[in-house]
Parts: structure tokens; sequence; C-alpha cells
């Protein structure tokens, strides 16, 4: 008969200290539950994913990602927390990992700060003007402020990526509808179920700093502290909108907005003239340990 509790372990990731950056739930030896008990399990945390890991050996594991709203098939903070879960219960012991997903294997580097990286997946637009103005609007913003091209980008999870003037940012309030109850956007090849509303702040020769929020209501996150996925497809809008050089890095504070401020640091790996993965990395702190009854 298999145990009435399951353990599990919480931490916070891409944050500079305890009880800042995103929650992460990771519970473990669920393999033998239905879909419907790992959404309950996620639906009790209430963070904004919840994963469910199996090692397959010291370098390799399956994990199933599900937010309050249903699986998706990946998600940057769970990777990185998972990963570090992971290691730190004796279930990785290299360095270099790789995980498997829905979106397929996501390579993920453990040391002082833990890095995923992912192959483009999704990179449609520039979006128009119509599209443009519909999105804004939901955001409670007007077109006066935009500050350049929107694009559809992801690498295993898709993001409208909607860049503003700084001050808009914190303006913009968090969307009642889905994404595509909002406009009726171009068909992408993962899921599209939010937008990364982002400024460009400054820049240096250490690369784009940039200051970001990130709103998926179709999954049940109205807003999200810190976004891995989106950081990732991000970087892909950025390299295409000629902001961000091949190889190029930049940083992304997000979720003072929520009292949960998050750093992600990122960079864009050249293939020939174009971009052949983006790596994300963050830190991150453990929480709690405990169990939780099977549902």
């Amino acid at each position: 008969m298999p145990a009435a509790f399951l353990d599990y372990d919480v931490v916070d990731v891409f944050a500079d200290q305890p009880f800042a950056g995103n929650q992460l739930a990771v519970v473990h030896g669920a393999a033998d539950l239905p879909d419907a008990d790992l959404l309950a399990i996620a639906r009790e945390f209430n963070f904004s994913e919840t994963t469910f890991p199996t090692p397959l050996d010291g370098a390799r594991y399956r994990v199933r990602i599900f937010t309050p709203g249903g699986e998706i098939p990946f998600a940057g903070h769970p990777t990185l927390g998972t990963a570090w879960v992971l290691h730190e219960r004796g279930n990785l012991d290299q360095v270099e990992v790789v995980q498997e997903c829905g979106a397929g294997e996501i390579g993920v580097r453990l040391g002082d700060v833990v890095e995923l990286s992912a192959p483009p997946r999704d990179l449609v637009g520039p979006l128009g003007d119509a599209y443009v103005a519909q999105l804004l609007e939901a955001l409670g913003l007007g077109l006066s402020d935009g500050d350049g091209e929107v694009w559809l980008a992801g690498t295993g999870l898709t993001f409208v990526h909607l860049p503003v003037h700084d001050e808009a940012v914190a303006r913009a309030r968090v969307p009642r509808r889905a994404v595509h109850d909002i406009a009726d956007l171009p068909d992408t090849r993962d899921p599209l179920e939010g937008i990364n509303l982002y400024a460009v702040r400054s820049r240096s020769d250490d690369g784009i700093d940039l200051h970001s929020r990130v709103f998926v209501p179709g999954l049940s996150v109205p807003e999200d502290p810190a976004t891995g996925s989106a950081a990732a497809g991000l970087g892909l809008a950025l390299h295409e909108r000629g902001v961000l050089e091949a190889d190029g890095r930049y940083r992304i504070s997000q979720g003072s907005e929520m009292g949960r401020p998050s750093v992600l640091a990122g960079r864009v790996e050249r293939a020939g003239s174009a971009v052949g993965a983006v790596r994300v990395a963050g830190s991150v702190h453990p929480i709690a340990r405990g169990q939780i009854r099977r549902p």
C-alpha cells in the first residue's frame, strides 16, 4: 500500500535572499498519481508552479509541471528549483544534468547559481498595431506607452513580449482575461498563455538591464514574480529586435510590484547568424521541507 503522505520541498527561485523570488513546491514520489490528484496538490500549495519529478539516474530526471490551472510543458523557475532540490537530496550527483519535460530535454548546470539552457522553439512577429492596441488596452495602457516591436517568442512556453516605457510597467493592471480572449493572436508551436510586459532600463558593456512583469491569467496565475520561461523567450525577442546581440547578456528585475523582488540573468548563444540557445540563471534558497497528504 502506498504511503499516505508524500515528501515535499519548498524553495524560492531567482531570489537574492530567502522569502523573495518565486516560490516552488517540489513533491516527491508522486509518479503513480493520476492527473487530477497532481492538480489537487498544485492547487493546495497555490504557488505559480508545483513540480513532480522522477529521478532517472545521477544526471537525468523527468518532471511534470503544474500551475493551479493545469499542466504546462516547461517553466523556468521550476526547472532550476527542481534540479537544485534533487541535487541537494542526493538524487543528482552531476553538475551538468538533463531535465525531461513536455517541451523535450532541457540542460541544467548546477553551481552557486543554477542555469538552464533551452533551444528556441517559437518566434513570431512583429505583431501589427491592431493586436498591440488590444493587448495594451487589456493592461490599462495605450499605444503611446509602447516602445518597440511586439513578438511572440518562447523555448517551451510562449509569451507575448510587449515593450513599453519604464514608468508604464508599474502602472499596468493585471488583465482579467486569458491572452487568447484579449486578441486572436497567430498560432504558435507551444502554448501561448502569458504576457511579458517589459522595459529596457539601461545598456552597458555588461549587457542590458530590464524591468518586467508577467501575467498568466489563463493558467490561474494573474501575476508571476519571476518567470524563467518568459526570460528565455525575451532573449529571442530582444535579439530579433536588434536590441541584443548574439552572445549578449541581459538582467531582468521582476516581482517588486508583488513584494517578491526577483533577479533573472539571461544570455543568448550564437549558432551561425541566429540564436542557438538561451540560458537563464538565478539563485535558489531552501525554505521548507515536510509532507503532504495524498489526495
